[in-house]
């Protein structure tokens, strides 16, 4: 493979299609279903699927067949077939649905206006995940200008990922004949600890979501009558949350959400901790003075991929502070977001977590924890040699550094589903989403020179697996 010049045609597609394409797909506000119910009555998913629809069908790739896959109430998925030259299959995955817009945008970026800056394209989506589809066939188109063999790809785009994906099982399941045996999965949208080198994913958390609500009153009532003598709401759920969490050092308390970190894992991070330093922690946004918590970079990237988390993430039955008077509250509600480690059962996690909140309520209090979604985290398979190789070739060639292997904390439940649907398939995740790039905050943004490298090192990939040994491509 000459990498030289694949690398070349990369870039070029990148600056004169792909910029162009990402740009007018962040001007679409296609948020995901659980951010925007009446998405269909919008028309936002619709004009995104057929945008990226309409720039594949304009590549030349050789034998390539395109369809949008609808189930009734369900969101579109944009389904491509791209025969090969081997008897082989490999998944290509993305999602083009987006997170809501959120505050704090700079004065002069906007998340529905493309704006390019210093080698970053800012705007919601772009990063997280719109490239995903641009890139897979920018990696095929150059292997195939370079008549190198691939195997049969299969490229799903889903519009539900923002929502836990729970669309996705029903394409699956619809689409299992058309999508056959992948012997190797690849998914672009993850994260990476730096723009200097390939980073691959090898464990994602899970997740348990919910909405937990204490109600003390039917009414509000004024609170210099009431207090001392009615519970505060925002009390009874403080109570609550010390049953999950220590909230001194955050650490999360219940058995039944830990996991033993496999020892393949601990030395993943003690690598990852060498070769990004104090990045660890810098690449976050902190106000001045304000610590990271643990106390090394080890645990704290421990912390962030094999470790039970709880975020409060959104608030009800609280006035805003303009609007706040003397009045104790009738009620509370928090959402709450638990982040599991890899090998937690999601589903089992949050009927637990169900239990552990409503069983014995402070002074009898009305408390109901409503689940939202439940996901379960994945951890890797053994890599097999070819693909250690071909990815440590891949980093060598793209960024002149040897690849890294990562824990994410974030939730993807396409790995989870796809590794109990095909548990033979070795796994690919990686992603744009490095320091500061802020995927579902303010500034969301795409690093133009890394997400050019990373498809040509997705390239080199797709060839190497067609190349494999026979015993090797046979297991």
């Amino acid at each position: 493979m000459d990498t030289k010049k694949v690398a070349e045609f990369v870039g070029n597609m990148w600056d004169e299609s792909i910029i162009p394409e990402i740009s007018e797909y962040i001007k679409v506000p296609n948020k995901s279903p659980h951010f925007d119910p009446d998405w269909e009555q919008h028309g936002h998913m619709e004009t995104a699927v057929q945008m990226l629809e309409a720039w594949c069908k304009t590549q030349p790739i050789k034998g390539m067949s395109i369809e949008i896959v609808r189930i009734e109430g369900r969101t579109p998925l944009l389904f491509i077939e791209i025969p090969g030259h081997i008897d082989n299959t490999v998944v290509l995955y993305g999602h083009y649905d987006k997170q809501p817009e959120f505050t704090g945008w700079a004065d002069d970026l906007d998340p529905w206006v493309p704006t390019i800056r210093d080698g970053k394209l800012y705007g919601r989506g772009g990063a997280d995940d719109g490239y995903a589809a641009y890139a897979s066939l920018t990696a095929l188109m150059a292997l195939q200008r370079e008549g190198i063999p691939h195997a049969r790809c299969v490229v799903l785009i889903e519009a539900c990922e923002e929502s836990g994906s729970y669309d996705l099982p029903h394409y699956i399941d619809h689409l299992r004949g058309r999508i056959g045996e992948p012997s190797l999965v690849v998914c672009l949208d993850s994260g990476a600890g730096n723009y200097e080198q390939l980073w691959l994913t090898v464990s994602l958390r899970g997740m348990a979501a919910g909405t937990l609500r204490a109600d003390v009153l039917d009414e509000g009532v004024h609170s210099g009558y009431a207090s001392g003598v009615v519970p505060s709401s925002f009390r009874v759920l403080r109570e609550l949350i010390s049953r999950l969490e220590d909230e001194s050092t955050g650490r999360i308390l219940p058995d039944y959400l830990h996991a033993e970190i496999p020892e393949q894992r601990l030395e993943q991070s003690r690598h990852m901790a060498e070769a990004l330093g104090d990045a660890v922690y810098t690449a976050y946004p902190f106000c001045e003075g304000v610590r990271p918590q643990a106390g090394d970079n080890v645990e704290r990237i421990l912390n962030r991929t094999w470790r039970a988390a709880l975020s409060v993430t959104g608030a009800d039955g609280i006035p805003s502070l303009a609007a706040a008077g003397n009045v104790l509250r009738p009620f509370t509600a928090l959402k709450l977001s638990m982040r599991l480690p890899p090998t937690v059962d999601g589903e089992e996690a949050t009927r637990r977590m169900q239990e552990t909140l409503e069983a014995d309520p402070p002074l009898n209090a009305r408390v109901r924890f409503e689940p939202d979604h439940a996901a379960s985290g994945w951890n890797a398979p053994d890599i097999a040699p070819w693909l250690q190789s071909s990815l440590q070739k891949a980093s060598q060639a793209a960024y002149g550094r040897d690849v890294m292997y990562m824990g994410e904390g974030g939730t993807i439940p396409f790995m989870a589903m796809l590794g109990e649907f095909f548990p033979q398939a070795q796994f690919v995740i990686t992603g744009v989403l490095g320091p500061n790039s802020n995927a579902h905050g303010p500034n969301e943004f795409l690093h133009i020179p890394f997400a050019r490298k990373l498809t040509a090192c997705v390239a080199r990939v797709l060839s190497d697996h067609a190349q494999r040994q026979p015993a090797q491509a046979a297991a």
